[in-house]
């Protein structure tokens, strides 16, 4: 199954999303909005960035395998 964008309400009755990987778990979650267009954009924006993005890795601490 591949990942996905979750869109849904939260308590307050506003727009978030959250992305799903293939295997259901939670990998990320979006901020409110108070529109559906405003989280739909918002989605666009984080799969844009995120096809270009680097990693910073400021924990200095190497990376085992």
């Amino acid at each position: 199954m591949a990942a996905k964008f979750e869109i849904y309400t939260d308590a307050k009755g506003e727009f978030r999303f959250r992305l799903k990987a293939g295997n259901g778990e939670i990998v990320a979650t979006g901020e409110s909005y108070k529109t559906k267009s405003g989280v739909i954009n918002g989605v666009d924006a984080v799969k844009r960035a995120a096809a270009e993005a680097d990693m910073d890795d400021r924990t200095g601490e190497k990376a085992t395998a």
